[in-house]
């Protein structure tokens, strides 16, 4: 029963709608609903085409957006990495600075040890030069010494002079009583070794670098050789 209402209500839908068309074509003219349905047409068509159009211009201008997005994100990590490579320069710049502020450090250094070497080596240069000089007065000695005191002047390694006193024991004019004599780096007399030894030899080397008189410096150690034999021998 349904089905049979459902299909009377479509027919007589039907009619009513040809009953429509019929009158509205007896009132406006076949020609005029013509005309009417063809400007429908032509805006359904005109719509059709601006919508598609305007379609492809949001599509091209979604396109346009994500390249924009993309050439941002791009600039971006661009932007990051000079920033990263200017940290970088940066550091190398202070690295360098430092290096050279080393560098320059280390080169007035090696310049200030540079010139305390040159002073040293003239300092050295010029006391073994008064060394040897004083060395050369004393062998000019040596001929004056030996004929006078019976002392014999040798020079031994290290610019070091040997003196050798004979007669002194009267037992034994023969017997070498010797010191060694040299001259330090402070430019002053040392007594480096003396045999037999003399228990006043330092208050002997002393006074001679007080009073800088070397022949009584000799002197002074025969007699204190002289007196050492006498006391031996009693």
């Amino acid at each position: 029963m349904a089905n049979i209402k459902t299909e009377d209500e479509i027919m007589l839908f039907e009619r009513e709608m040809k009953e429509f068309w019929t009158k509205l074509k007896a009132v406006y003219g076949t020609e005029q609903i013509n005309q009417t349905l063809a400007l429908r047409d032509s805006c359904k068509e005109s719509i059709k085409a601006l919508s598609e159009k305007w379609s492809k211009k949001l599509k091209e201008g979604d396109l346009m957006i994500d390249k924009i997005q993309e050439y941002s994100s791009e600039i971006l990590q661009q932007s990051q990495r000079i920033s990263e490579n200017q940290e970088h320069l940066t550091e190398i710049k202070s690295n360098l600075n430092h290096e050279e502020e080393q560098k320059k450090d280390l080169t007035d250094s090696i310049q200030e040890l540079k010139e305390e070497l040159m002073k040293k080596k003239e300092i050295i240069s010029s006391k073994t030069k008064a060394a040897k000089e004083r060395v050369e007065r004393l062998c000019k000695s040596k001929v004056l010494f030996e004929e006078r005191l019976g002392l014999e002047i040798r020079r031994i390694h290290n610019e070091q002079l040997q003196f050798i006193f004979r007669h002194i024991d009267h037992k034994d004019p023969d017997k070498p009583y010797v010191f060694t004599l040299s001259i330090n780096e402070q430019g002053d007399y040392e007594v480096t070794s003396c045999t037999p030894p003399l228990d006043c030899i330092a208050e002997f080397q002393l006074k001679v670098r007080e009073t800088n008189n070397f022949s009584a410096f000799v002197a002074n150690i025969r007699k204190a050789f002289t007196a050492l034999s006498y006391k031996q021998s009693a």
